[in-house]
């Protein structure tokens, strides 16, 4: 159980490969429902933070169609899977893809319009302190939204207790992702929740 765990944590060889193909399946829904709660631009600069296999890249690049998305993941397997899926969109030169982590973002301060993190924060290395430097990278009025499929008092929780025993797995309640947001600076926080299906997301905006 461990081992496949690490696999969602960082993907590498044959099984990080079946896994990133489910992960871009699953996640579709649960993206799509998140994304539905923020506004995004045909000309905004938008960062995905662990992006995984690059589904969600890629369909935020659908949507900015004039605009430029940035993918990062600190897995060189993930990195590879998203770089296949958004193949064109790198052609086009709307699309980048990089190897790096959430603790030390390869982007000047100010860059971005929206920044999304869809299943990953639970593996954050410091995520008081990333949160931070996420908010380093958007720009003033600039959203952060992070999209889950498991929180702490959701529907999974009992399973999630197991899975939080044996990683190093963060889980939050929903109250806790308010607080997140709000100790690291960011205004105008809100929390939405799918009780049926156990998603959460939770929204931020950077204030001066």
């Amino acid at each position: 159980m461990s081992k496949l765990l690490d696999q969602c944590r960082k993907p590498t060889g044959w099984l990080g490969r079946l896994f990133l193909w489910i992960m871009n399946l699953r996640h579709s829904k649960l993206t799509e429902w998140g994304l539905e709660q923020v506004s995004v631009r045909k000309g905004d600069a938008i960062l995905d933070v662990g992006c995984g296999g690059g589904r969600t890249v890629r369909k935020l690049a659908a949507i900015a169609a004039e605009g430029k998305v940035y993918g990062i993941d600190h897995s060189e397997q993930s990195v590879a899977a998203a770089r296949k899926t958004n193949r064109q969109g790198i052609a086009q030169g709307r699309v980048e893809i990089r190897q790096a982590s959430v603790s030390g973002l390869p982007f000047s301060d100010d860059l971005f319009d929206l920044v999304t993190a869809v299943e990953t924060h639970y593996f954050w290395p410091d995520l008081p302190g990333d949160m931070r430097e996420v908010q380093r990278v958007l720009k003033l009025g600039g959203t952060l939204i992070i999209i889950a499929e498991a929180y702490k008092g959701g529907k999974h929780d009992m399973r999630l207790q197991k899975v939080a025993e044996l990683t190093k797995m963060v889980f939050l309640t929903a109250e806790e992702h308010r607080e997140l947001f709000s100790n690291a600076g960011y205004s105008d926080v809100r929390v939405l929740e799918r009780p049926d299906k156990g998603w959460i997301c939770a929204i931020g905006r950077k204030s001066p």
